[in-house]
């Protein structure tokens, strides 16, 4: 009977201390566990692990680390008691910038920060939606508006005027330029704001005359009456034409003495001195006439359109003179008819 409970009680001692043994292993791993604040995309997990190194630690806990993972301390560091572990997946963003649609990746999530990894500077009147300073979700879209201001210059023609004078001293349907006009230049400094390469604005800032108009000066002709050996004649205008000269022969009318209207002209007239031959549609038949000489010889003087010529259209006149000789004196030559009154 002694034996059997000197056995019982010495079993009772193996078994009392194989459970100190087991609870200081147990105090002893749970010694040798490390505190880790995981933070995971923004989600914080703490953590007790059992892991060397920062690396195995990710391992262990098997969290899936992608291209462009942001781990905010070297993977081959020790783990630490306490240590803080911050994992940012990238996720995606569009950026819009004037309807054109860029795609990109981010392990941030603030709109300055998305853009920095767009590798997108703004210029100094460049802004966002949202704000840049807003905290945006992943997939979500940045609208950017880049503003460039820019100074443009528009020239603009000022048109000249034109001015008439009128001189009684040069006669009627004379004109003379005194002075030629042009056109002046006006130029407009012109502040322009495109959004997103479109305009939005237009500002004119300074406009100035780079030249000013120059007048159109004329001298318009006003008295309408000649002096002639019988004084002031007046006129209703004057006409620059080309004056010829005939006579009755043959060369000239192609009729001879005793031919049918020989010596008659398409008026009915006796051809003579002061008949004179016209293109109706220019002066018709019955129109009284002075013919001046431009040459310094002598005026033919006063006609009236009489007669008509197969050869005389437009600005031709033919003058009828008494013979042959004073026709191929004559010859050919301009002459100002003035038409009178």
């Amino acid at each position: 009977m002694e034996n059997n409970t000197a056995i019982i009680a010495g079993k009772f001692k193996i078994l009392i201390i194989l459970a100190i043994v087991a609870a200081l292993s147990l105090g002893v791993n749970r010694y040798n566990g490390k505190q880790v604040s995981l933070n995971l995309d923004g989600e914080i997990i703490q953590v007790v692990s059992y892991s060397s190194t920062v690396d195995d630690f990710i391992k262990t806990e098997e969290i899936k680390i992608k291209e462009g993972t942001f781990i905010n301390v070297p993977l081959d560091r020790k783990l630490e008691n306490d240590i803080e572990i911050i994992i940012k997946n990238p996720k995606p963003y569009t950026l819009d910038v004037g309807g054109i649609l860029l795609e990109s990746l981010s392990v941030n999530n603030t709109v300055k920060e998305v853009l920095q990894d767009f590798k997108i500077e703004l210029g100094e009147k460049d802004y966002t939606f949202p704000e840049l300073s807003s905290t945006i979700a992943p997939n979500s879209t940045i609208q950017l508006f880049q503003v460039k201001e820019v100074i443009e210059t528009e020239d603009a023609i000022i048109p000249f005027e034109s001015q008439i004078t009128k001189n009684r001293n040069i006669e009627a349907g004379v004109i003379n330029v005194i002075q030629e006009g042009k056109d002046g230049l006006r130029r407009s400094h012109i502040q322009k704001e495109y959004v997103n390469g479109v305009l939005t604005s237009s500002v004119i800032v300074k406009d100035e005359i780079v030249s000013e108009p120059v007048t159109h000066i004329v001298e318009k002709g006003d008295r309408d009456f000649i002096v002639t050996s019988r004084g002031q004649t007046r006129y209703k205008t004057a006409i620059t034409m080309e004056a010829t000269a005939y006579d009755l022969s043959f060369a000239s009318t192609g009729k001879r003495p005793g031919d049918r209207y020989y010596g008659i002209t398409a008026s009915g007239t006796q051809a003579r001195p002061g008949a004179v031959a016209v293109d109706p549609r220019v002066i018709p038949l019955g129109t009284k006439l002075y013919i001046q000489s431009l040459d310094g010889t002598k005026d033919y003087g006063f006609a009236i359109a009489e007669d008509t010529g197969g050869a005389i259209k437009g600005n031709r006149i033919d003058l009828f003179f008494q013979s042959n000789a004073q026709c191929k004196t004559f010859g050919r030559r301009n002459v100002k008819v003035y038409i009178l009154k």
